[in-house]
């Protein structure tokens, strides 16, 4: 079973999420939130193993709710899915910093929202396609600014590490990362992990974000 707890502050939004979630096979909510620290108190108390957050609570917010919740949880921390109305939101890229596993559109249907809690309750990272897009133009419009995060440094990696990153970021699964370079999945796995290991990363996403931020892989570049 897939432990999830769902965080919004729209009552209605919240309910027709709890009862998608409650109808679908290996899933069990364990709890709702209506904002940011409400869901710090309740990650601590059913140990979720997905929190669906939402971006613009009053309060406490997503991003902040998220910052803390994988700082301040004790053991492995939950995956968190942001599920956001606004494709355009700025905070979008700063809760990808944050450590966020997953961004999803409000508007994406049942079926995607729960292949989303499966994806990232097994520790992949999922992006809606048009959030993807966004958060690589809004990297570019950073850059353009002459405001990028500091790069980590890629030296430390071996080439295999470093194409495994190069094709994750490109938004490839492990089994079609697997495909391109003739390895196992697990072998694409173990590459990552290494890779992430040697950054400093604590998820795939934020392994999204480094490589775009060293320009191992570049907006338009494929």
């Amino acid at each position: 079973m897939t432990r999830v707890l769902v965080v919004d502050d729209q009552y209605l939004i919240r309910a027709g999420l709890v009862g998608l979630l409650r109808a679908a096979p290996g899933v069990e909510v364990v709890g709702e939130a209506g904002d940011g620290e409400e869901a710090l108190a309740l990650v601590a108390e059913t140990r979720p193993d997905v929190v669906l957050m939402d971006i613009r609570m009053p309060g406490m917010g997503g991003i902040a709710a998220t910052e803390r919740i994988l700082a301040e949880t004790p053991g492995p921390p939950p995956r968190v899915l942001v599920l956001t109305t606004f494709d355009l939101d700025e905070y979008v890229y700063g809760a990808l910093r944050a450590g966020a596993s997953g961004f999803l559109l409000k508007d994406s249907g049942p079926e995607r929202l729960l292949a989303a809690v499966a994806a990232v309750g097994c520790g992949d990272a999922l992006f809606a396609p048009s959030v993807t897009r966004r958060l690589v133009e809004a990297f570019a419009d950073r850059v353009s600014a002459g405001a990028p995060e500091p790069p980590a440094d890629l030296a430390v990696l071996t080439g295999r590490e470093t194409e495994v990153l190069r094709l994750t970021a490109r938004g490839l699964s492990n089994l079609e990362i697997a495909g391109e370079l003739f390895i196992s999945e697990a072998t694409v796995k173990t590459h990552l992990n290494r890779a992430m290991g040697k950054l400093g990363l604590d998820s795939r996403a934020q392994a999204v974000v480094v490589a775009y931020e060293t320009g191992l892989v570049t907006p338009g570049g494929g």
